[in-house]
Order: structure tokens, then C-alpha cells, then sequence
């Protein structure tokens, strides 16, 4: 992937029209160096810039969430039943709200840290121990005193067109250049899952067609392909079971919510951890599959 980039990179990379990255320079709100009359930008300052964006919006989202009483933000990874659970506890519990930003597992718990939201929700895999998520809060949350909770565990997988034979079975097959790739953006678990497998097998990310095109949610993946813009992408088992795609599985992942330990005890998460419990004695839950909800609510790792 280029170090320094072109304004056509650059609206590639944030998928936007070459004519806006023009107005986010003139406005001075977009990092770059004019050269030969040219403008150039570093890969690295881009992506700073994308973090930093997420982090306004953030802070912007918190503020606003402060003002309804009984109200909770969650930021980090996307799940779509987890989506459509949070819909179920607002109207079993008229009084709770739980705002929800998808902002990537590890743009989540740096959020925390940060005191922009009151949960994060993760699934990141520490390749060196084979672990998920403790590794990592250990990492990036040295101002507060974490507690992590499991959720669910769940499959994810490449998504793709049914077909008798599926083109994509396993991460090799995408260095082959035959079908169009539609990803999942900077930070989240599921693209950190896959650029450490495409690293440790020496692929590289340029000679996947749509490697750069970025999406935000599980949803986004599964009709990308649905709609044929896509030919696969990576997403959970039980999304393509709801829009009746093809499901290869590549992990079974841990999926867990972290919070600090003075909101723990708090009536609002408290009532959350019910929510997913319950999960498991809901029928359409079981009905998607690819989701394991009999550890819900197990209090995995808290700060000594």
C-alpha cells in the first residue's frame, strides 16, 4: 500500500469525490504537502485524520447522550443481532437507551480510555496467545479500571453469491485477483483478523481488488454482495443467513463488552448483560444460528 498518496488515492481511501478532497484542503481540515504542483499526503497523517474525525463525532455523540437520563453509549465492533437485541430492550424497557457508534473494536476501547463512551464492544484476536480482547485492554486501557463481560461467541466467515462450488474458501484465495473484495474499515476486529492472516501469509493487500473499499457495518458487507458490487467480503454466519448468501467459516470469535468498573454495577449496564442473556431463550436468535449465548453475561477479566 502507498506510503504517500495522489488526491485520486486519497478519495479512494476515504471514498469520496476527488473534487471533495480539493474543498477538505482549501478548508485546511486534511493534512498534505504541495510538490511540483502537485499535492501529496502521507498515508500515516490520512489515517490520523480519519481517527481524529471519529473521535469528534464521538465526543459529539457522548455530550448528546448525557441529556437523556438512563441513556448509554456503545462504541466498538458491529454485530446485527446484537444490533437488533438492543431494539428489543428498548421496548421491554421503555425507560433505557443504549446509543449505539460503530466505530471499529479497537477505535472502541480507545474511546473508553477516553471517557467518549460507556462500553466498548470488541472481538480482537491476539494472534501471539491465541486470545481475545484481554490482551488488548490491557493495552489501551492504562486510565481506567476495566472489567470485561462475554457476550456471545459467534462465526464469521466469507460471504458470497450461492453457488455450487464457492470462489472464496479460504484467505489465499484472494491474492488470485479473480473477485472483487468489499472490506471492513481500519481498527475493527475483522479487519485486524484479516490483515494479520494476509501478513502472516506474506499476501499482499494491493493485489486484492477492492481492498481499500471500506464499510462500517456487517449489513453493508452482506448487501455489497447481495447487490453484486461485491463479490465477498467477511462477515458473521448469522448475515448470511438473513440475506441468503453462502457462508465459508474462517473463526469462531469471542465477542465481549468492556466498561469500567464504576459503571459496571450501574442499572443500565446491568439491564444490558440481562438483554443478551435472554438471548439465548429467544426463537429468532436461534432460528439466524452462528451464535453461542450460553457464557453470556461471565465477567472474564476485571483490573487488580
Amino acid at each position: 500500500m502507498k506510503e504517500m498518496m495522489s488526491t485520486k488515492d486519497v478519495a479512494e481511501y476515504l471514498d469520496i469525490h476527488e473534487k471533495q478532497v480539493y474543498a477538505l484542503i482549501k478548508a485546511g481540515k486534511i493534512p498534505g504537502t504541495k510538490v511540483t504542483g502537485k499535492w501529496i499526503f502521507p498515508r500515516k497523517l490520512i489515517d490520523e485524520y480519519i481517527e481524529s474525525n471519529a473521535r469528534t463525532g464521538l465526543r459529539q455523540a457522548r455530550e448528546k447522550v448525557r441529556k437523556i437520563g438512563g441513556a448509554l453509549l456503545a462504541s466498538g465492533s458491529n454485530d446485527p443481532i446484537l444490533d437488533m437485541l438492543l431494539g428489543d430492550v428498548r421496548r421491554v424497557h421503555p425507560d433505557f437507551y443504549v446509543f449505539s457508534a460503530n466505530t471499529g473494536s479497537t477505535e472502541g476501547l480507545r474511546a473508553l480510555n477516553a471517557g467518549y463512551t460507556d462500553i466498548a464492544l470488541t472481538h480482537l484476536l491476539d494472534f501471539q496467545t491465541g486470545e481475545y480482547n484481554i490482551p488488548y485492554v490491557e493495552e489501551y486501557l492504562p486510565d481506567i479500571n476495566p472489567v470485561v463481560v462475554h457476550l456471545f461467541r459467534r462465526e464469521i466467515g466469507f460471504l458470497q453469491q450461492r453457488s455450487p462450488a464457492p470462489m472464496i474458501r479460504q484467505f489465499e484465495d484472494l491474492a488470485l485477483g479473480k473477485v472483487r473484495f468489499v472490506n471492513r474499515q481500519r481498527g475493527s476486529g475483522t479487519r485486524v483478523l484479516l490483515d494479520s492472516h494476509l501478513s502472516r501469509l506474506g499476501i499482499d493487500p494491493g493485489k486484492i481488488p477492492g481492498y481499500n473499499r471500506e464499510v462500517s457495518t456487517h449489513l453493508e458487507v452482506g448487501l455489497a454482495i447481495l447487490s453484486g458490487e461485491a463479490d465477498t467480503g467477511i462477515a458473521t454466519g448469522a448475515m448470511a443467513n438473513l440475506l441468503g448468501l453462502s457462508f465459508v467459516s474462517i473463526a469462531d470469535e469471542c465477542f465481549d463488552m468492556v466498561v469500567d468498573q464504576s459503571t459496571y454495577f450501574s442499572k443500565g449496564v446491568q439491564t444490558f448483560i440481562e438483554m443478551i442473556r435472554s438471548a439465548a431463550y429467544s426463537g429468532w436468535v436461534g432460528k439466524l444460528g452462528h451464535h453461542d449465548f450460553r457464557e453470556s453475561g461471565r465477567v472474564l477479566y476485571t483490573h487488580l
